[in-house]
Order: structure tokens, then sequence, then C-alpha cells
């Protein structure tokens, strides 16, 4: 069996990754990294540790729905050791430091980054880098809903989807980026890109890229109706990764898009 151990296990994806595991015929729960109280039960043989060198050890591959210091604490360490077992990462929020360190890692291990680890998403990301490119001349505008607890805005999903949208256009997405209209701004520009966030209830996640021009206009959207979309996402990229060389990996290479 393929042994997992689980970062940001008391969140939201992370519990139900310990669901999902416990009926995987190919890998298994073998360790879970907790700050504070985890209330789940748990095969017996499960390491319960609040120490990252300790999970790394009882595990032949790390998934993470953890949060940044969480992820970054996970990277340092295996930087400073020097190795480590291949990482699939799916937290968002990380600033310019911890991008990097993110990089500086995948040249020890093999890391598998995605915002979003929904198969359907993946899809979206490639339709979306292929409106953007053939429809150059519409205007983008990228909105994106989550429930009301989501920490970070935009989602990790939104901004990738805008990247794509970007580098379709050979855009720098830093420089084109709106995130918010208020008052007498004037017309919009040719190549800004929105991408805009909604918050409330309890919206698993819905994105949707839209591309309008005088006439016509046509919209990219996702929804997501349970989170375990991406816990068995992230499963099924874990079980790609473990045989892959050193690197950084995006979902797109695990599905072969």
């Amino acid at each position: 069996m393929l042994k997992v151990g689980i970062l940001g296990s008391t969140g939201r994806v992370g519990s139900l990754l310990i669901d999902d595991l416990a009926n995987d015929e190919v890998a298994c729960v073998s360790s879970v990294h907790i700050n504070g109280k985890l209330k789940r039960t748990l095969p017996d043989e499960t390491v319960v540790t609040n120490n990252i060198e300790t999970m790394l050890d009882a595990s032949d591959i790390i998934i993470d729905f953890s949060v940044p210091q969480a992820t970054e604490e996970l990277l340092t360490t295996v930087v400073q050791n020097g190795n480590g077992k291949p990482l699939v990462i799916a937290t968002t929020g990380f600033t310019e430091h911890q991008k990097n360190l993110l990089i500086e890692a995948s040249k020890v291990v093999p890391i598998l980054y995605a915002t979003n680890m929904s198969l359907g998403v993946a899809v979206l990301n490639k339709l979306v880098a292929l409106a953007s490119k053939t429809l150059s001349d519409f205007d983008c505008e990228i909105v994106e809903q989550h429930h009301r607890h989501k920490v970070d805005s935009p989602s990790g999903t939104a901004l990738t989807l805008a990247e794509h949208a970007a580098d379709a256009r050979d855009l720098d997405l830093d420089s084109v980026r709106v995130s918010g209209r208020d008052g007498i701004i004037g017309a919009r520009t040719k190549d800004e890109i929105a991408v805009m966030s909604l918050r409330g209830g309890d919206i698993v996640g819905r994105h949707t890229a839209g591309f309008y021009n005088d006439g016509e206009f046509i919209e990219l959207n996702h929804t997501a109706t349970a989170r375990n979309t991406f816990s068995k996402g992230a499963i099924k990229a874990g079980k790609w990764l473990v045989n892959q060389e050193v690197g950084l990996y995006s979902i797109n290479d695990c599905l072969g898009l």
C-alpha cells in the first residue's frame, strides 16, 4: 500500500482525504500532522504528530491541504534536510517567498502543485487558454464564488485561470489584473483581466471565465458540488507522482493535458 501522510488533516478537505483513503485499494493514511485536536477515528497504526519530520518518516508521499505557514515549514524541512518524500501541494495564498521555496524544494523531491485538484478545472484551464488566444479581441473577466469561510481572495484557482488567459495573450498578469472597480474609474482598458470574488453560504466553488465582445460573448464555467472532488483528485495525483523524477509538476502533467 502507498503510505500517505496528510498535512492539514483537521481541515475540510483533509478530513475527506481520511475518508477517501479508508476506501482506497492502493493507498492508505499512514500519518497525520495536526495542530490542536483531531476529532476523527483513525486506523490504530496511524502516526499522529505535530512534527514535520516524523510525518515524513512515516509516509511514502505527503498530501498537503493546509495553510501557507504550514506548507512553508514542510518545504523548509525538505530543503534543509536535502531529502524527503514526494509532495502533492494544494494549499493556496502563497507569498513570493513561499513560491520561491516551492521551486527550491522541487529541486530535491518531486512536487505536484495545483491550486485546484479538480480534474474538471484542469480541463477548464486549457479551454480558457484556447479561448483567450483565439478570441484575443474579447474582454476577459473571471468571477469566482466560495463559501463564507474562505480566507484568501481571489482564489488560487481564479488566479491560475487568469494566468492562463494572460499567458495566451503574451501579457504579464500582474500588470493587467484588476480585482475591484469602484467610482469614476473610466472605461475598461483593452488588456485588463478582471478577477472578482464573491463569498457567501456554503458554496464549494464556482469559477466562470467570460470572454465578451460587441454582439456576442462566451462563458466557460466549472462548479464543484462536493469537496471530495478535490481529495479524490489529490489521491489520483499522488499515485502518479510517486513514479516521477525530481521536479515541479502540475495537475495537467498528471492528466497528460
